[in-house]
């Protein structure tokens, strides 16, 4: 004779709908007044009661049921869909296509829940044997921020994701920067093209692409005030980019530069230049104010920017164009400044960095090492050969 299950303990019954057992245990009421009923399901009983002690634990910790067929994609999925909100739209397409490229394809179908950290140690070392070592630290972002917002909504317990440390993955593309020869070559070269007096600004003044695309001709000064005192040399205003917000980097990329003479003349032609372009598109013409843009007014973007670049540069001698991009123009100036013994720090100033560190870590091929001048002036102060 069987006996009658204590109270508390729930019920197990076979669902013949389902082909599954259920465990079922009555927690009581909510306080709408709705009995509070909690359900594991399994082929066995075993599995069943096992499931149904696993959806307790959960509820004793405080934590919502999550579908048990919740898996990575859906975690990705929904990170994607509405984590990302606010965010700019290259940050947004950049995301999507790692995690669809690299975090789904080989974690997407594996249950949330089930996830384990030598799951993610496994996909880490895979992809590091053919991803750089920033890209690596990227596509574990996605997957971390998708879990952490998972966790949050009560899909998962902990985030295992953020327990797992990234590999060192492939060698990136070093960034480099053209010597005085190549950048003669260079400007040389794009004398005449539609990218000319942007590469001469670029060059010349070290700005970021991105503050050069936002630049407008009312942050642009080509005449000296000499009614000011000290007079007021020709300058840009680089108090904008074109984040989505509309501000620069930091607070310290916002900054006022002198131009240098050659410079003066790229804007002055780039100017007429303009007009003719303007007079050309007519009604089609969008004014906007941009000291570099498309031949009917609109911005420019990094591909409209890069492909001008490599067109205008492809008969510098002693560069191969296809190997360099426009920010390497401003690697270029720190080198040349440093080269020229201009301090380091204000070469971090003319860049918009927050401090010295920044120029050191980025630019560190670039700048000469000044720790040289130390032993230059030793060697001049104490002789090899003292006189007696």
């Amino acid at each position: 004779m069987t006996t009658r299950r204590s109270r508390g303990d729930g019920g197990l019954h076979w669902d013949e709908k389902r082909q599954r057992w259920i465990a079922s245990v009555s927690l009581g009421y909510d306080p709408s007044g709705k009995r509070l009923v909690k359900r594991g399901s399994g082929r066995t009983k075993t599995e069943a009661k096992a499931k149904l002690k696993e959806v307790l634990r959960d509820h004793e910790d405080g934590l919502a049921i999550a579908p048990t067929n919740y898996t990575v994609e859906n975690a990705v999925n929904d990170w994607l869909m509405y984590g990302l909100a606010g965010r700019d739209k290259g940050t947004v397409d950049t995301c999507t296509s790692l995690s669809r490229n690299h975090v789904i394809p080989a974690l997407g179908a594996r249950k949330l829940r089930e996830l384990s950290g030598e799951d993610v140690d496994r996909w880490l070392a895979q992809k590091a044997g053919a991803l750089s070592t920033r890209t690596l630290q990227a596509v574990h972002s996605c997957l971390n921020r998708s879990v952490k917002r998972a966790m949050v909504r009560d899909k998962v317990k902990r985030n295992i994701v953020e327990l797992c440390a990234v590999p060192t993955g492939q060698p990136g593309r070093p960034s480099k920067a053209l010597t005085l020869a190549q950048a003669e070559a260079v400007l040389k070269a794009a004398a005449g093209t539609s990218a000319h007096a942007y590469i001469v600004l670029a060059l010349l003044t070290g700005a970021r692409t991105e503050e050069l695309r936002a630049l407008t001709w009312d942050h642009v000064f080509l005449k000296e005030d000499t009614r000011a005192l000290p007079p007021v040399p020709a300058h840009i205003a680089v108090w904008r980019s074109v984040r989505t917000s509309g501000d620069t980097k930091t607070r310290k990329s916002r900054r006022t530069i002198a131009l240098p003479a050659r410079c003066v003349e790229a804007l002055w032609q780039q100017f007429e230049d303009q007009g003719w372009d303007r007079l050309a598109a007519g009604d089609d013409w969008v004014e906007k104010g941009l000291v570099f843009s498309s031949a009917v007014g609109t911005a420019l973007d990094s591909t409209n920017v890069r492909r001008a670049f490599r067109q205008a540069i492809a008969g510098a001698g002693g560069v191969e164009a296809n190997e360099w991009t426009p920010r390497e123009l401003r690697h270029s100036f720190v080198s040349l400044l440093s080269d020229s013994g201009v301090p380091l720090e204000e070469i971090s100033r003319l860049v918009g960095h927050s401090g010295t560190a920044v120029t050191e870590e980025v630019y560190r091929k670039q700048i000469r090492p000044v720790i040289q001048t130390g032993a230059v002036v030793m060697d001049d102060i104490f002789k090899r050969d003292p006189k007696p």
